[in-house]
């Protein structure tokens, strides 16, 4: 077998299902999580540290017969904002985009305000996003806002 043979074998081929590609590898498996992949029963494939020109280094993630809402797909923005999604159907890519952060971001961010009435009754938190460039995000209730580097997920 040749070296680009081998190279191609890296991560097996899918028929159907999506594709999550370009996520950094230390926001691989908060990605896993974030779309509660390990309760799936279909085929999944995770590969991390894998090389990349584009980032050194790479995770990338298979799930077979799967299509995920868009809406679900676009919280990964928050994690991996270079995230690439591709749809296959029949071992080719019929689809394929970046994802991009929703206007409003629901029960994924923790608001990082003690006093928040998030962190203190059981309601799920609401985050309109505010800066989509520098990731910058807005607490609905108590107008907290968090900054890329400082938001902590729930």
């Amino acid at each position: 077998m040749n070296e680009n043979k081998k190279k191609e074998l890296a991560v097996a081929a899918l028929e159907n299902g999506t594709v999550i590609d370009h996520i950094p590898s230390d926001s691989l498996f908060k990605v896993v999580d974030l779309l509660g992949i390990q309760s799936l029963e279909n085929s999944v494939t995770i590969g991390n540290n894998l090389d990349s020109k584009k980032y050194g280094r790479k995770g990338i993630i298979k799930v077979a017969d799967v299509t995920f809402p868009e809406s679900t797909l676009n919280r990964i923005a928050i994690i991996a904002p270079n995230a690439v999604i591709n749809e296959i159907k029949d071992y080719e890519v019929v689809n394929k985009r970046k994802v991009s952060l929703p206007d409003d971001i629901y029960g994924i961010v923790k608001c990082s305000n003690p006093k928040c009435i998030t962190n203190n009754e059981p309601m799920r938190t609401h985050f309109h996003v505010i800066d989509r460039d520098n990731m910058v995000l807005k607490c609905h209730y108590c107008e907290r806002t968090e900054v890329k580097d400082k938001i902590t997920l729930k």
